[in-house]
């Protein structure tokens, strides 16, 4: 574990490659797992915001699980998560020609429609944080439906924390990842030198 501020953040962030690759995956991260996407105490009315914008390109299964029981639930584990469908998809997937998962909010922010990109949870992924009493644990969440990220970001040579750049930043701050790109600099010539 690297110690940056208040984060704790798992080794295997700075060593594993991984680019996602979303037509060998099809979006299963927006699909496969045991509940939603955790969200931050202020997504839940960033998600009621946006609802309108998003609407018509929700799924009809997903727009009759958003009328029952809202855009969340609090999950077993006592978080509040995205509300999914059938025990499966997040109610903001859609899906492309190609039979990819895509995720209707991020589809709208790429064409201006709004301002939220994503929960950043989904931004983060497959980065997880769990917020304890006195820090805050960073970890990668590796599991089988990511097995082409691995295998592309290994062909491309990208380590995972600069795969998701943007995502470390927006949750964690400029200076957080700058440290962050240092420290993995120094730990991965140290590596090299074994």
């Amino acid at each position: 574990m690297l110690q940056i501020g208040d984060t704790l953040v798992s080794l295997d962030i700075l060593e594993r490659q991984f680019v996602c690759d979303p037509a060998m995956c099809k979006g299963a991260c927006c699909v496969e797992g045991d509940a939603g996407a955790p969200l931050e105490k202020d997504e839940l009315l960033a998600l009621q915001k946006i609802l309108p914008v998003v609407w018509d390109d929700l799924l009809p299964e997903a727009q009759g699980v958003i009328r029952e029981q809202g855009v969340a639930y609090i999950d077993e584990e006592g978080d509040t998560v995205t509300s999914i469908v059938k025990g499966r998809n997040c109610v903001f997937t859609c899906y492309d020609s190609s039979g990819i998962c895509r995720c209707t909010i991020e589809e709208a922010w790429s064409k201006g429609r709004t301002d939220f990109r994503k929960p950043v949870s989904c931004h983060l992924y497959p980065i997880r944080v769990k917020s304890y009493e006195t820090y805050k644990a960073v970890n990668y969440n590796r599991w089988r439906i990511c097995r082409c990220a691995e295998a592309l970001g290994e062909k491309e040579k990208t380590p995972l924390y600069r795969f998701l750049r943007d995502a470390l930043i927006r949750k964690f701050g400029e200076e957080w990842y700058e440290e962050l790109d240092l420290c993995a600099v120094e730990w991965m010539k140290r590596i090299q030198q074994r």
